[in-house]
């Protein structure tokens, strides 16, 4: 069991990896080869330009300014200067709410963590319980659980401290809940007031559109709208099962990849790559790679041009669904929120995703077919929550070392050395959840896009809610019991059964440094890490020296990445639920989470503004899901001090708690009514006011031209621009034959004096010399 000691070794390795990170980013964050890794937002605003491109030889690779290394930690008032209205303009609103969830952890559990040290924890130290205390004195413990409830005796009136603070801790949290939820409210309905034209704001989702044998789903869907919204349908985009060829397109994407890496290959060494047919190029015949990668573009490029044919032509790829966009916002919402069939089955409608965050592949899933996906991804769901039991309870194992030499005792010299003794129960366990917790969010996106879902914030708010559940079950509770089952064993065998429910009310609290050591693992390091991007820093230095030839090259190699708000916002809210849950048992736990708190909003902050690209904007839709996991955490930790105080000898105080937990879920409800319509439904006061104030602006405005094809397949969109781009590279591909054959024939020659080769083409050396970041 963790001992002061072992939580001052954990806090000292942990900030010793946070700072070296922190120091680490802020050098390498001042290089130019690595603007592109720290600065990505701005080159993709086009704000920014690469500072390679001026300067001596040695200037494009390193800064040389020595007064910059002086002020390197600048990028912390950096982050902190820019005005929220500004952070709304320049990353969206999805990006300025998340950053108010770290902000409203502040508001919260700094107010808590001052009132439970200054009163609770006093109470706690001056008793001697788990000294010399009835049922607890076969408990194991160290001198860190003196500051939890478990050293107030058995039936001690001082609870009562314990119950006004878990009132005065309730109240302060739905306080604070009530003012950010409002606040957020205001925010949603102004951005959408205030922001520019979007096609999502005209355009509603149709789908289950009935089959008739005297229209297709296209004359079907103009003439329903055409009878029932005569006056404010304008035109619509019908869904096309496009998969197999989005495929096909992705395939000879890679494959280009792959011709460009093999080019430039060939640039250097001077000789002809090879490689094999078979699967990742492991086995299978040996051919030229070049040759190779030329035929295959070649033979997709003639599949992706029959591929489109049939599409457009054949009547099973069209699905009864479509997009269908009005000429007023007021039209579209009145489409949106209203039965458009006495059947409620058929012309189903919805609010139309932004066409980024639209999902493609699941616009091809049959409506008929939804209800089974959600049940089997149910089922999937409880089994991957059941069977993570095993790694959890694994993890709780490592967190008891006096389990550990009674099992393996030929490890106790080792593990007996004092230093040892503290990175085994103040780090492990914690490096040891984060890991097995590491592939479950590509778990979790996998499950909710085999449910059906049709668009990317929707699958990330399904994926946050089974995360969150996920984390209340197997890493709060089982951690809790498993943790306590194998640090009390001996008490639980030792006891009478009247004894034991009385040993884990004693014991529960105490597993708060089991969190403790996750908390700095996850929140203090995990933090850290983020900002110092290792994994894109590498990834990007490899795709420049091995794939880039052109602009558009490097700026995908930038890689910017988002907010993962299905891996970011389930763990913020694990903080919460250990916050208010330990804030009354064990408030030692309450600083630690303070430190990640103001961490993680500083670094987030920064990699908003300088890094991270959002992939859609939902106008802060998720707010609801955060207000509500933060209330059922509130509850929950109302629940458990129920049990807790029944477990130690006062079960007058259950009245007490009892009212309190009706009273949040009245606050919650009251909530929900008040301030959650703003986020699920589109006010039609809201949307004529944009709308007249529109026609008063731009008279003139031509809307059928700029909703036309705002909800093509990103296939067919782009199709123009990929016929350029394939004359072009059939251009390079013939220069480059050219060459090859007349390197096949004639000696390597020397290289100029300007360092290009002088049997290659002019464009062709000067693009595959061209400049690297």
């Amino acid at each position: 069991m963790a001992t002061f000691g072992d939580i001052g070794v954990a806090a000292g390795l942990n900030i010793l990896f946070a700072v070296a990170f922190l120091i680490a980013f802020a050098i390498l964050r001042l290089q130019p080869i690595n603007d592109g890794v720290y600065f990505p937002k701005w080159y993709l605003l086009g704000v920014r330009n690469g500072p390679s491109q001026q300067g001596s030889f040695v200037t494009k690779f390193v800064n040389l300014d020595w007064r910059s290394y002086i002020r390197f930690l600048n990028w912390v008032p950096d982050a902190l200067r820019m005005p929220e209205l500004q952070l709304i303009d320049h990353a969206g609103l999805d990006s300025a709410v998340y950053l108010r969830i770290y902000l409203l952890g502040l508001k919260i559990f700094v107010p808590i963590a001052l009132l439970s040290w200054a009163i609770l924890v006093p109470i706690n130290w001056t008793n001697n319980t788990l000294e010399n205390g009835g049922a607890s004195k076969k408990l194991e413990y160290s001198n860190i659980d003196k500051l939890s409830i478990s050293n107030v005796p058995y039936g001690s009136p001082r609870f009562w401290t314990h119950i006004v603070m878990a009132y005065a801790f309730s109240f302060w949290t739905c306080y604070s809940l009530r003012n950010e939820y409002a606040k957020v409210a205001e925010m949603r309905l102004h951005f959408l007031a205030s922001k520019k034209r979007r096609p999502d704001q005209f355009t509603v989702l149709v789908r289950n559109v009935p089959p008739d044998q005297d229209e297709s789903v296209s004359e079907a869907v103009e003439h329903f709208f055409l009878v029932n919204h005569p006056d404010h349908y304008l035109t619509h985009q019908v869904v096309i099962n496009a998969n197999k060829l989005a495929k096909l397109v992705q395939e000879k994407k890679s494959n280009k990849n792959w011709l460009d890496y093999y080019q430039l290959k060939f640039e250097r060494k001077k000789s002809r790559p090879m490689t094999k047919t078979g699967f990742l190029g492991l086995w299978g015949e040996k051919v030229d790679a070049i040759d190779h990668q030329i035929a295959e573009i070649d033979r997709l490029t003639k599949e992706i041009a029959e591929e489109r044919k049939r599409v457009k032509s054949d009547p099973k790829c069209i699905m009864p669904a479509a997009f269908v966009s009005f000429k007023t916002r007021w039209g579209a919402a009145v489409c949106a929120q209203t039965q458009q069939s006495r059947n409620p089955t058929l012309w189903l409608t919805d609010w139309a995703s932004e066409p980024r965050d639209v999902y493609w592949d699941n616009l091809a899933i049959p409506y008929v077919s939804l209800t089974i996906r959600k049940l089997i991804v149910s089922v999937a769901f409880f089994f991957l929550t059941f069977f993570f039991v095993i790694p959890v309870t694994f993890v709780q194992s490592l967190a008891n070392i006096e389990g550990i030499e009674r099992r393996a005792p030929f490890l106790e010299p080792i593990i007996e050395v004092p230093f040892i003794k503290s990175v085994v129960q103040g780090v492990l366990p914690g490096i040891a959840l984060k890991i097995f917790l590491l592939v479950l969010p590509t778990i979790l996106i996998m499950i909710a896009k085999l449910e059906g879902l049709l668009s990317i914030s929707a699958m990330e708010r399904i994926s946050a809610s089974r995360y969150y559940i996920f984390n209340f079950i197997n890493v709060f509770l089982v951690s809790v019991i498993a943790g306590t089952a194998f640090e009390q064993l001996d008490s639980f065998l030792r006891q009478s059964a009247n004894d034991i429910t009385r040993i884990i009310g004693v014991a529960i609290p105490m597993k708060a440094t089991f969190f403790i050591t996750y908390v700095m693992v996850d929140g203090w390091t995990g933090v850290a890490g983020e900002i110092f991007r290792l994994t894109p820093l590498i990834l990007f230095h490899l795709k420049n020296f091995f794939l880039v030839k052109t602009e558009k090259d490097r700026e995908e190699a930038m890689d910017p990445g988002s907010i993962e708000f299905h891996m970011a916002e389930p763990r913020l809210q694990l903080y919460f639920l250990l916050g208010l849950v330990y804030a009354v048992v064990t408030p030692i736990f309450l600083p630690f989470i303070l430190v990640f708190f103001v961490l993680a909003y500083v670094v987030f902050r920064h990699q908003i503004i300088n890094v991270y690209n959002q992939k859609y904007e939902s106008a802060a839709s998720f707010w609801p899901d955060v207000h509500a996991r933060i209330i059922y955490s509130l509850v929950f930790s109302q629940i458990m001090l129920i049990g807790l105080m029944s477990t130690k000898g006062n079960s007058q105080f259950t009245p007490f708690l009892i009212a309190l937990v009706v009273l949040t879920i009245w606050f919650h409800l009251f909530c929900k009514g008040r301030y959650e319509p703003a986020f699920v439904r589109y006010p039609l006061q809201e949307a004529m006011m944009k709308d007249t104030l529109e026609r008063a602006i731009e008279p003139n405005l031509d809307l059928k031209s700029y909703l036309q094809s705002a909800y093509i397949h990103p296939v067919f969109k782009n199709e123009d621009e990929e016929k350029d781009g394939e004359d072009d590279e059939k251009i390079q591909e013939s220069l480059l034959v050219a060459t090859t054959r007349s390197r096949r024939n004639t000696p390597a020659p020397s290289k100029c004096s300007d360092g290009s080769s002088p049997l290659l083409p002019e464009s062709v050396s000067e693009n595959a010399g061209s400049q690297r970041l």
